[in-house]
């Protein structure tokens, strides 16, 4: 093997490493309201913080070969890159339950995380400083036609089969992680990247404040799911606002604030699991730009 592509295969391989590391950073991240983290188990009793060690191990190869994918597929990648990645994936999903004994730790990690590290593979022959613009606008290239796709007929499927994003489709017109990802994961791209580049403080500090930046603007689908209505978007944009009124992770009282979130979802049961999955696209944009 020529130095030129061993330094590509690396370079390939490092965008799958990093995919396993933002999984890592996230879930280390503490106190995460109604989420699983090293202190506690939020609502998720069969499941805890080497629940998740486990399964972002699992996924290891199933990221290295999304960006291999990419990588041959390269700027012209479109959905039928895509419907290979989805190939790829539910090997990933039989993977991480199989790691897990049947817990969904990662599921939405391996279609969005998945989709973010084919497009920064697909970019790599051209773009060696991976610039994230370019990475957001080939997923989106990749996710043509996926919400008609998906969402066309679901009213006349055995309801047991549908997703939990397929039945808010169905209830609240939510268009949830898919919608997200065909419009090019703007709330990554326009809110939280933005956010984590401006941040200052320890690793933790910037990640709480991101990830309840996230919560605060967004419609997160296991809110909805756990609340039971999607009114429970506005209640979480306030608390949002009072966190960061208070001053967010850098001062007592929106640590205090924090503390207090966190044992309200846990007596409610409620989960921020769609906003965690962002906080992960977000890490890893982060990893690639150097930011931590």
């Amino acid at each position: 093997m020529t130095a030129e592509l061993n330094e590509r295969q690396q370079q390939i391989e490092r965008l799958g490493q990093l995919a396993v590391q933002a999984l890592m950073m996230e879930v280390t991240v503490n106190p995460k309201p109604g989420l699983v983290d090293p202190v506690n188990q939020g609502p998720h009793p069969d499941m805890d913080v080497f629940t998740f060690i486990t399964s972002a191990m699992s996924l290891q190869s199933y990221f290295n070969q999304a960006a291999r994918l990419g990588s041959q597929a390269g700027l012209q990648a479109g959905p039928t890159l895509f419907g290979q990645l989805r190939a790829i994936g539910k090997k990933a999903e039989t993977s991480m339950f199989t790691a897990t004994h049947g817990v969904n730790t990662h599921k939405g990690a391996i279609f969005s995380l998945g989709i973010i590290v084919t497009a920064a593979g697909a970019t790599i022959d051209v773009d060696s400083n991976l610039r994230s613009n370019q990475i957001f606008d080939i997923a989106k290239q990749m996710l043509t036609g996926v919400l008609k796709s998906d969402f066309t007929n679901l009213s006349h499927r055995d309801p047991e089969s549908l997703t939990a994003g397929e039945r808010q489709f169905l209830k609240y017109g939510k268009t949830g992680i898919r919608g997200e990802a065909t419009a090019g994961f703007p709330t990554v791209r326009e809110l939280a990247l933005p956010f984590l580049r401006q941040t200052t403080g320890t690793t933790m500090d910037r990640l709480l404040d991101t990830l309840i930046k996230i919560a605060g603007e967004t419609s997160d689908s296991n809110l909805i799911k756990r609340a039971g209505t999607p009114a429970i978007t506005q209640w979480m944009k306030e608390q949002s606002r009072q966190y960061f009124a208070r001053g967010g992770s850098k001062t007592t009282a929106g640590q205090a604030f924090l503390h207090d979130l966190n044992q309200v979802f846990l007596e409610r049961g409620l989960s921020l699991g769609g906003s965690a999955d962002l906080l992960i696209l977000t890490i890893y944009f982060g990893l690639l730009e150097d930011l931590f």
